[in-house]
């Protein structure tokens, strides 16, 4: 599709049709603008104790009560489940790892594609971990790991779901969070996804109070 016959210029506003677009087209839009988005990479395990792991940077959290987080999940070309859509099917768990600058190569190990059954932590030099509340693995080098029990899943047509999990049981690295329950920016070292293949991290921050009441 000629991207330019949906475009609509009013003065200096570019606008777009996305009932007209491409899904590519939509999905470049969406990614390049929506920024910047956490990466969870997600620890599973097979109904053969196989375990897998995927980046995700369709991914947030929606409920503190419950605790709620959510994972968007592609299947393959032919819609058959890929290995995280699989596992999560067959076990009803998953573990969401933050990703630090630390492992930020290492998340992208896990993201090539490998037959089923490959173990992509061995592969990126993760250290699986035994989940406290869950078979899923979480994973040793990660800042923090959330273990979740499927909450509800969304089919989203043929091609992709919506996987919602409680959180069950969270791990985090060392002095990351203080008595007060408050999580320390600079332990976590989250990076995020921008479009295309461009990372960011968030050590550049700024203050904005919350407004007092009128």
């Amino acid at each position: 599709m000629d991207t330019c016959s949906t475009e609509i210029k009013a003065g200096e506003r570019t606008a777009f049709d996305f009932t007209t677009l491409s899904a590519r087209e939509r999905y470049k839009l969406m990614i390049g603008t929506i920024i910047p988005r956490p990466i969870a990479l997600v620890t599973t395990v097979d109904e053969h104790g196989r375990y897998n792991a995927a980046p995700f940077s369709f991914f947030n959290c929606l409920s503190a009560d419950p605790p709620i987080l959510a994972i968007g999940v592609e299947h393959n070309p032919d819609m058959s489940f890929k290995d995280t859509g699989h596992n999560i099917r067959m076990t009803e768990v998953f573990t969401v790892n933050i990703v630090s600058h630390a492992i930020a190569e290492a998340m992208h190990v896990c993201g090539a594609r490998y037959p089923r059954g490959m173990d992509e932590l061995k592969k990126a030099g993760l250290t699986a971990m035994p989940g406290e509340k869950i078979a899923a693995p979480w994973i040793r080098e990660a800042p923090a790991a959330f273990e979740c029990r499927r909450h509800v899943t969304l089919e989203l047509g043929r091609t992709r779901q919506i996987i919602m999990g409680e959180i069950l049981f969270a791990h985090y690295r060392e002095g990351a969070v203080d008595t007060a329950m408050h999580v320390d920016p600079d332990v976590i070292d989250a990076i995020a996804r921008l479009g295309g293949d461009t990372c960011a991290t968030i050590r550049d921050r700024f203050e904005m109070l919350t407004p007092a009441p009128v």
